[in-house]
């Protein structure tokens, strides 16, 4: 121990063992998504069922992580972290050898509640451990796992699940949980807290129906045609009730569940604000980019992932960079950069065709990549500069859940987009088949049934891609208009408080 940090050696093992339980939990929010087609014929499952399989965890996560702030300052953050790092593991092996899908459904549900705290609490463990002149570093190391993870997670299933099986995408998380275990156990001891709060029930209750009612909404609006379903209509309502009166609830209450006493501070919030953006356009771009090359380009899923993996060698590269000038350079500017080239890869995404090559997939990928890791890291740098370091547990659960909410947002919000834009665009082609068109291939014959499916698939395919190449430009638009919240944000002052003490062994 050296003063109020730890020694050097210890800070290593502290950071990676809080790195291995970062991936571990980023890996599992996309990694199980290209094993669902072989979980399905597993398990005998529909096609609308098996999606539960992602719902659940989803639902789970967005429901105890902002839970996790009040743990933490309850029970201890070490114990936190080591209780949910137990749990999650010994859940994913239960998951791996799941044999129905009511199994696989409530193991990924206690997932999700126990790793909600993995991510948030790993940001504070590293803000702690490290005085202020190494926060740039360490929020680097830390945005390394969190980013990275979402973006190898496909490719990584994608193998594992052709080489191995789907039960594997769960059981890589056994070596890994062990190992954060044990350095955690044996590092980091408990940090001493002067009281511990007490739980506004009410208040967290009513945000957490709020949250899994908005989550289910968005999860499901696009297989249920959203609104003119009544399920989406009544999760819409039941989001909005809940929400007014968690929000009435925080406004009155002597010591509501989430002290917004945080959103006061104005880098914080225009930091969350940040994250939410960040969120919609990276995650709207894994989640849109994948499909596109596989069902329209006919790229499988190894393929997919060689091509994607630039833009996680972009953040890699970016990030390691970021970590070493970060303290010399201004962090407003890191950030406009970072928009600027996020901007102009969406730039170049919006002028993609089905003729195009890979090299367009690999260098835009590869831009946007760089564009991330050098937001990522001041953001989050930023964002807790000046945050009273009381509210740091608290800030990390509020900070994470307003990325994830803005990466549910745009995902949804994107798909819905895509899938209703490619109808329109169909059905406007589909006016200029005529037999008088001269562009028509010659010998057309609209008789043969073949020579016309034929056609209506070509037709399927330009729609497609039209309505991907509208959602990279209305993302493209969306960046730029993000980048003016940067005069909102003030540098940090150079006496920032520390955290609380850290006790090692």
């Amino acid at each position: 121990m050296t003063g109020r940090y730890p020694a050097p050696a210890a800070r290593n093992f502290i950071t990676a063992s809080v790195m291995a339980a970062t991936v571990m939990n980023s890996l599992d929010s996309t990694i199980a998504n290209v094993a669902l087609p072989h979980i399905q014929g597993s398990v005998s499952a529909s096609s609308e069922e098996i999606t539960w399989v992602l719902t659940s965890y989803i639902v789970a996560a967005a429901i105890m992580t902002p839970l996790t702030g009040w743990l933490a300052g309850r029970f201890g953050r070490k114990r936190l972290m080591l209780w949910s790092i137990v749990g999650f593991t010994t859940v994913s092996g239960l998951c791996g050898l799941a044999d129905s899908l009511g199994e696989l459904v409530g193991f990924r549900l206690l997932q999700g509640v126990f790793g909600a705290a993995l991510v948030p609490m790993s940001q504070a463990i590293l803000l702690d451990i490290n005085p202020p002149e190494r926060h740039g570093p360490a929020m680097a190391v830390w945005g390394m796992g969190a980013i990275l993870g979402p973006i190898i997670g496909p490719a990584l299933g994608g193998w594992l699940t052709d080489n191995l099986s789907w039960r594997w995408v769960f059981y890589i998380n056994l070596p890994i949980g062990a190992l954060a275990f044990i350095g955690l156990s044996g590092f980091l001891t408990e940090t001493k807290d002067a009281a511990r709060p007490r739980l506004d029930i009410f208040g967290f209750a009513m945000l957490a129906l709020a949250l899994g009612s908005f989550q289910l909404m968005l999860d499901r609006g696009q297989t249920k045609d959203w609104f003119s379903s009544l399920e989406i209509c009544i999760e819409a309502s039941l989001a909005l009730f809940f929400g007014y009166l968690f929000v009435v609830h925080t406004l009155t209450a002597r010591k509501p569940f989430i002290d917004i006493g945080m959103f006061k501070d104005r880098n914080f919030l225009t930091g969350s604000i940040f994250g939410f953006f960040l969120g919609t356009v990276l995650f709207g771009v894994l989640a849109l980019l994948p499909t596109m090359l596989e069902t329209l380009m006919g790229y499988p899923v190894v393929l997919t992932g060689l091509v994607t993996a630039p833009r996680g060698i972009g953040t890699l590269i970016s990030m390691m960079i970021v970590g070493r000038i970060i303290k010399r350079v201004d962090a407003r500017l890191l950030i406009f950069v970072g928009f600027a080239l996020a901007a102009f890869s969406l730039r170049i995404m919006s002028g993609f065709s089905l003729g195009m090559s890979e090299r367009l997939v690999i260098l835009s990928g590869f831009i946007q990549g760089i564009g991330t890791g050098l937001v990522f890291v001041p953001l989050t740098t930023i964002a807790f500069a000046t945050l009273d370091v009381k509210y740091r547990n608290e800030g990390a659960a509020m900070f994470t859940l307003t990325r994830n909410i803005g990466s549910a947002v745009g995902i949804s919000v994107l798909q819905a987009m895509t899938i209703r834009n490619a109808a329109a665009v169909h059905s406007r082609l589909n006016e200029g088949i005529q037999p008088d068109n001269p562009l028509l291939p010659q010998g057309f014959d609209f008789d043969v049934p073949t020579a016309v499916a034929a056609m209506n698939a070509q037709i399927t395919r330009q729609a497609s891609m039209v309505s991907y190449i509208d959602a990279f430009w209305m993302l493209f638009l969306l960046t730029l208009a993000v980048i003016p919240l940067l005069l909102l944000m003030r540098g940090p002052r150079k006496n920032a408080g520390d955290g609380p003490t850290i006790h090692m062994d």
